[in-house]
């Protein structure tokens, strides 16, 4: 954007985020599904400074200036679109569990990537869609869990020299996605470093083919969900660190629910029915979510009175 002049807009803008789940088992690092469990966030440019307020998930924990995600995205967007802001003031109302494994940071992410790229003067033109998926897989490191958070629904997510690329695919009626939240929190980079290195030919094969059964049997036919659902790239490695979501999945899984690890844990994911006598404990917080059809929703002005609400899903913050 050099030589590009930058302008912004005077009013503020908002935007609507869905909580994602990455790898659904076999599909590691590509596949992922949006959930309608939503953080909203609210931007506009100041005079000077960076202010950032937090509401919900993550209240009292997460940084109030620009060491913020969301304003870490604005910032690199904004270079990205050819100039910094004076002074930025930032709401975010989150309702997506922090480090659990449902794109938390995905979603801050592309909330900041889509908030700059509103606030910039024909921004879209400068930043296509396209460019945005590129710039929040940057960020993250990997679009299994941007892609569903921008583009909705289930996706398929890979990366080419030029950048991340992805597609949205409408899901089957009779997927219906149960989330069991620990109290415990994870990382996605401990989970990541427990992943060996290498894996055995057999698996990787395995892997392969059960990825691809998974993509029919979320669009086609939910059937085949338990089957489709089975991995051997990463779960297996990660279950020392995690034993009550490595418990938890096998149990579920011997009674006949699809149930993975929800991206690097330690959420757990059912795409099945769970068992009627099923008892999840105090231990773990259990959420039943549609599939979130639309994505990232960018809008004009602040936050009303509903969007910050912190209460979402049946459940308070």
């Amino acid at each position: 954007m050099v030589g590009v002049s930058t302008t912004f807009v005077a009013e503020p803008v908002r935007v609507r985020v869905p909580a994602t789940s990455a790898n659904l088992g076999p599909g590691f690092d590509a596949l992922g599904l949006a959930l309608a469990l939503h953080d909203d966030v609210a931007a506009e440019v100041t005079g000077d400074g960076v202010t950032v307020t937090v509401t919900g998930e993550g209240a009292g924990d997460l940084p109030v200036d620009d060491g913020h995600l969301v304003v870490r995205a604005m910032r690199a967007a904004f270079d990205a679109l050819g100039g910094q802001p004076p002074g930025l003031a930032v709401e975010c109302v989150n309702r997506i569990p922090q480090a659990r494994g449902l794109g938390s940071s995905s979603a801050a992410i592309v909330a900041g990537v889509l908030l700059a790229r509103a606030l910039v003067t024909e921004g879209e033109s400068r930043l296509d869609d396209d460019a945005v998926l590129r710039l929040a897989a940057e960020i993250e490191g990997h679009p299994d869990n941007v892609a569903p958070c921008l583009l909705g629904g289930f996706t398929l997510a890979w990366t080419e020299p030029a950048g991340a690329r992805a597609v949205s695919l409408p899901v089957a009626d009779g997927v219906r996605a149960t989330v069991l939240v620990p109290a415990e929190r994870g990382l996605t980079a401990s989970a990541r470093a427990a992943l060996p290195a290498s894996v055995p030919h057999g698996d990787a094969a395995f892997n392969a083919g059960r990825a691809a059964l998974l993509v029919h049997a979320l669009t086609a036919q939910p059937a085949l969900l338990l089957p489709a659902t089975a991995d051997r790239l990463h779960q297996d490695y990660r279950a020392p660190s995690m034993p009550g979501t490595s418990a938890l999945v096998s149990g579920l899984r011997d009674a006949g629910v699809a149930a993975v690890v929800s991206g690097a844990g330690p959420t757990v994911l059912a795409l099945s029915e769970l068992p009627v006598d099923f008892d999840a404990g105090t231990d773990w917080r259990l959420l039943r979510l549609p599939v979130d059809v639309c994505g990232a929703q960018v809008e004009r002005g602040r936050l009303g009175h509903a969007e910050r609400d912190p209460v979402a899903a049946g459940r308070k913050s």
